[in-house]
């Protein structure tokens, strides 16, 4: 039986990702690497699958946390990427502002919510938020920027008005623009989250990584980092599907896919 296109991509995909695997298995196990230094794949996932039971408060900790910056950021991002794209006095006063504060390193502003919120979940929450704003927003605003001229021309001859323009048309054009952001917002959430609970948290993957360096325990170390990893490729593989559902319409048919 002739499998499909999509399958067979697939399936290379699988076999990709387990053979990079299996050499890392297989350099670790002929170089007698430490696991201090580097521990294998199996060490990890036999580390995760074992001390579940007392990871899961932390992971559920870190994704409730980022979850919530990250509705945040979005919440923030979409109004001011609207405002930047439709209105180019708020382009010329806000982007410059935002280029510039996505340029600070985040670790710099963890501190400065600690001082102010105290350590703990808010902090973690605040730079989730900050770390996820700057892509939403750009994407947003180029996807308004972006809108056919063409279309609005015809909305306007039939008289509607500018905020009826922006519904009909400009934001349904802008949600490729917006579901790709949020691809992306949610995992540089994880990125601001775990920073905060690095510096300062007593719950979180973040804190858990920290006390495993601290002691050594290095498989638990990248046993948090291979959590981490599942949570972001969980809510990607979601938005992925909602993304289908809303606006499949934007998605290319793989036509010329290569046999």
């Amino acid at each position: 039986m002739k499998l499909s296109a999509k399958v067979r991509e697939q399936i290379s995909s699988v076999t990709l990702i387990a053979s990079l695997f299996a050499a890392w298995e297989a350099a670790c196990l002929i170089f007698n690497v430490s696991p201090i230094v580097l521990p294998r794949p199996s060490q990890i996932i036999t580390t995760l699958v074992l001390q579940l039971p007392a990871l899961w408060p932390h992971i559920l900790q870190t994704l409730v946390t980022t979850m919530i910056g990250f509705g945040i950021g979005m919440v923030i991002g979409v109004l001011l990427g609207v405002m930047v794209g439709v209105s180019r006095a708020a382009y010329n006063a806000a982007y410059p502002l935002l280029v510039g504060f996505s340029s600070i390193p985040k670790v710099a502003v963890v501190p400065i919510f600690v001082l102010w919120f105290g350590s703990g979940t808010v902090p973690a929450i605040l730079t989730a938020m900050t770390t996820c704003i700057f892509p939403i927003v750009v994407n947003v605003a180029t996807g308004l920027a972006t809108t056919e001229p063409e279309m609005e021309d015809v909305l306007k001859a039939l008289g509607a008005s500018r905020w009826q323009v922006l519904w009909n048309v400009g934001l349904p054009r802008t949600m490729p623009y917006f579901f790709a952001s949020l691809k992306i917002a949610v995992t540089l959430a994880f990125v601001g989250t775990v920073l905060s609970e690095t510096v300062a948290a007593n719950r979180g993957i973040g804190t858990v990584m920290m006390m495993a360096s601290a002691s050594f325990d290095v498989p638990l170390a990248f046993a948090g980092l291979f959590a981490l990893a599942l949570l972001g490729i969980l809510l990607y593989v979601v938005f992925a599907l909602i993304e289908q559902r809303i606006c499949g319409w934007a998605n290319r048919k793989n036509e010329f896919a290569m046999a």
